[in-house]
């Protein structure tokens, strides 16, 4: 099981992620932060990035924040 700490930019018009560390990723997603819809483009950008599908990524902390811990199985 593998930790991942990420910070969330939701609304951006350029979407993607930035590496500052091999443990804390900045994700840049077009999704607004409203029911749950960045989360789950988060969700996705972490499972194409890591090539594992979106069921084996987890939001473990920080579900309604910009903060989030996620788990990877």
């Amino acid at each position: 099981m593998r930790s991942l700490r990420v910070t969330v930019k939701p609304n951006c018009k350029i979407v993607g992620i930035e590496k500052p560390s091999e443990d804390h990723w900045i994700i840049k997603v077009r999704e607004p932060a409203t029911e749950g819809k960045a989360n789950r483009a988060v969700i996705l950008a972490v499972a194409r990035e890591l090539e594992v599908p979106p069921s084996s990524v987890t939001i473990h902390r920080g579900e309604k924040g910009k903060e989030k811990q996620l788990r990877i199985i």
